[in-house]
């Protein structure tokens, strides 16, 4: 089984499961300020759980690609967002300062 690390925490998931789902299921703050309670709840429109993954993922499909192309965000950050993202091996996960996760100073680290 998959392990994520993430704020602190290493959460085991079943492979495919969505990264989105698994931190908030296991207490991670995965969005930043308002963006809390203002999000697309796992769409993949709003960008608000938008994080920096390393290990294996999924890859980025249409939608993702399509918002991680529009402003704040940048598709050469190579952060993903989290509700579009399968986890298919062991990651970890960095968020980032900002409503949409885009800044350059990190919230957290794995």
């Amino acid at each position: 089984m998959p392990q994520i690390q993430a704020q602190g925490k290493t959460i085991t998931c079943d492979r495919e499961a969505n990264l989105r789902k698994v931190l908030l299921d296991n207490d991670i703050d995965l969005y930043n300020g308002q963006a809390s309670t203002i999000n697309c709840h796992g769409i993949g429109t709003c960008g608000t759980c938008c994080v920096a993954v390393e290990g294996e993922v999924s890859e980025p499909q249409w939608r993702e690609k399509t918002r991680m192309s529009l402003p704040p965000h940048s598709p050469s950050s190579g952060r993903r967002l989290a509700c579009q993202t399968k986890v298919l091996g062991d990651v970890r996960v960095t968020k980032y300062e900002g409503f949409w996760g885009q800044g350059s100073d990190t919230e957290w680290t794995p």
